[in-house]
């Protein structure tokens, strides 16, 4: 290994890093480090070796605790205020008890030189990514793919499961990559690799529900409140500028509730708005900025600026991703870049609290079951053809509601309800034998998980902190604040929050149909009622109307000018059909459309990649 490689490698993930490089080349082994100076701006260059010279560590992320470990460890000759430092401090001395330990997020390298072992560790939920590829014998291993991609010599073939899952879902299935040679690894895993041998994974952590009985509704709010005070508090460690995103939810009010009682009155705050949409939460965000009195910054989107901006919002992730979120997000960190380096967000309080509307109507489809079946499973509902935008996009939630009830579980309808592509419209796009072989896929995944819940509805809650939270949400976060040199934080998902939250009982997350309950009551002190009391929606795009207008030319040419409609994944015809149907009002496609699209200009980067094997794939089709 040498370090023009390494360099290399680091090179393309500046980005993540612009304020320092550093380098490490050991015989055979290398590795490198772009830093976002958080703590210890001044003294936390990486690599960092460990006092007796043994090991040496780089660290993409903040341990939140690092001046708690620090106590428990003072007897090590600490050199810097880094809290990697305190990492590597605390696995010299605890080897890997150090992980549960450590508090916040992580993607950690450690380099034995005595022993010539690798070890690579994720955090708990997987807030931070990790990528490796094993080939021509060795591995490599980075923040992103293009990182990986920069060592000579390497292959990257198109994975046909990816490209199914992203079509399915809008991202790719952790720990799958749309890259055959490419892997991600697990949340809460450790990857060990010595001079011999196969490289071995163990997992050090696992969400495990376990409700507690006996305590009173008063107690679960009161320690509601404490929990959320402490966590974002702890997550407020930074020597330099902090911020928070507000879509004027629950979820991010309470955590810009809670960092005002942490640091007084001036917070600054970012919303990003869709002027004219029923999904605009500018108002309510508004509200809650001046109820805590915020310093608010608005930035609205509309769908003529988000076209504009949509190859380079694709081109910050290293997979097509079709994340609904991903273009505000990403004006957002670059609106945010601006004022602050860091910024704490809402993320997790849905998964953990059962805020989504998908979970809640799980639990209605469930109810439901028995008199779906009795009504013969409702099947006129696929021959209703309205002359209304509006009854068609009702027959089409209807459809879906039916499919639902008529699941056999919750963790089949966690994956119904996360599907962009329902089945029906699958058998339009899909070759039939390609469909069917990703189909068993999903679901031998879906049993594995379904294992280890107890109800249906912790089968649901599991999906979404295990599946779509690591391989979209987080992703999509990561991705859209990094390129934009942000650091964001999520204090709702310190594992040792979510370990608490776990053991709450169902009944004080979900009531009478409204999620987050106990969320809901204990920021009553800290947010207007308006917003307490709110529907679900958070940083969205009101895909359904953009797709009847201009928008919907854009995405179509994003297609068939890449060349993806020529890869032979989806049927050219219907996909047009698709397209055709949404504008005149016969269903709402809107997510799928916008799938499309996306994938369409992640394509085109793909082509114009040098030696891709996107190019070589195209000329084979081309030719046949």
């Amino acid at each position: 290994m040498t370090q023009p490689v390494v360099g290399a490698q680091c090179d393309r993930l500046i980005h993540r890093g612009p304020d320092d490089a550093g380098y490490l080349i050991d015989g055979d082994f290398g590795f490198g480090m772009r830093r976002l100076s958080i703590i210890d701006v001044a003294g936390g260059h990486q690599p960092i070796d460990s006092a007796d010279g043994r090991y040496a560590i780089v660290c993409n992320g903040e341990i939140v605790n690092h001046l708690e470990l620090r106590r428990a460890l003072d007897d090590y000759p600490f050199r810097s205020g880094s809290d990697v430092e305190t990492l590597l401090a605390g696995y010299a001395a605890w080897g890997d008890d150090v992980w549960l330990q450590a508090e916040g997020m992580y993607a950690a390298a450690i380099w034995d030189r005595a022993t010539r072992t690798l070890l690579l560790a994720r955090d708990p939920l997987g807030i931070k990514p990790l990528f490796v590829s094993e080939q021509q014998g060795g591995i490599a291993f980075g923040s992103e793919i293009p990182a990986l991609r920069a060592v000579p010599g390497f292959q990257f073939d198109v994975d046909e499961a990816g490209v199914d899952d992203f079509f399915r879902f809008g991202h790719v299935l952790s720990p799958r990559s749309i890259f055959r040679q490419v892997r991600s690894v697990p949340p809460g895993h450790l990857l060990r690799l010595g001079p011999v041998g196969e490289a071995t994974e163990t997992r050090f952590w696992s969400p495990r529900i376990a409700p507690l009985a006996g305590r009173s509704d008063g107690a679960w709010i009161e320690e509601t409140r404490a929990r959320v005070l402490e966590t974002v508090d702890r997550h407020m460690i930074a020597d330099v500028p902090i911020g928070a995103f507000l879509s004027g939810g629950v979820d991010s009010g309470a955590i810009a509730a809670a960092m005002t009682a942490s640091a007084g009155r001036g917070v600054t705050v970012f919303t990003a708005g869709f002027p004219g949409s029923k999904i605009d939460e500018t108002e309510a965000a508004r509200e809650v900025a001046q109820h805590l009195g915020c310093n608010h910054v608005v930035l609205p989107i509309e769908p003529e600026t988000a076209a504009d901006i949509l190859p380079a919002v694709q081109r910050a992730f290293d997979e097509p991703t079709a994340a609904n979120s991903a273009v505000p997000l990403w004006y957002l960190s670059r609106t945010a870049a601006q004022h602050v380096k860091t910024v704490l967000c809402g993320e997790g309080g849905d998964e953990v609290f059962l805020g989504y509307n998908r979970q809640r109507w799980a639990e209605r489809m469930r109810r439901a079951a028995p008199i779906v079946r009795g009504a013969g499973g409702l099947g006129f509902l696929d021959r209703l053809q309205f002359g209304s935008r509006k009854m068609n996009y009702l027959r089409d939630y209807a459809v879906r509601f039916r499919d639902g009830a008529l699941l056999p579980g919750g963790c089949d309808r966690f994956f119904a309800a996360v599907t962009i592509t329902p089945p029906a419209v699958q058998d339009r796009l899909y070759d039939h034998d390609f469909r069917e072989r990703q189909h068993r896929v999903a679901h031998a995944e879906c049993a594995a998980l379904c294992a280890s819940a107890p109800s249906e509805i912790d089968q649901f809650m599991l999906g979404d902190i295990t599946v779509h939270m690591p391989s979209s949400l987080l992703q999509r976060l990561d991705r859209a604040s990094m390129a934009h040199s942000l650091e964001a934080r999520v204090p709702f998902l310190s594992h040792k929050f979510v370990d608490w939250a776990l053991t709450m009982p169902a009944s004080m997350k979900m009531r009478h149909g409204v999620g987050k309950y106990a969320l809901r009551q204990a920021v009553r002190p800290w947010l207007p009622q308006r917003v307490r009391k709110g529907p679900k929606m958070g940083f969205q795009m009101p895909l359904a109307d953009w797709f009847t207008g201009g928008f919907s030319n854009f995405a179509l040419e994003a297609w068939t000018q890449s060349g993806a409609s020529q890869a032979g994944f989806l049927d050219e015809r219907e996909v047009e059909r698709l397209f055709d149907e949404h504008r005149q009002g016969f269903a709402n496609h809107g997510r799928l459309l916008y799938a499309i699209a996306m994938f369409g200009c992640w394509w085109n980067d793909q082509r114009a990649t040098p030696g891709s094997p996107i190019r070589r794939e195209i000329g084979v089709a081309a030719a046949a």
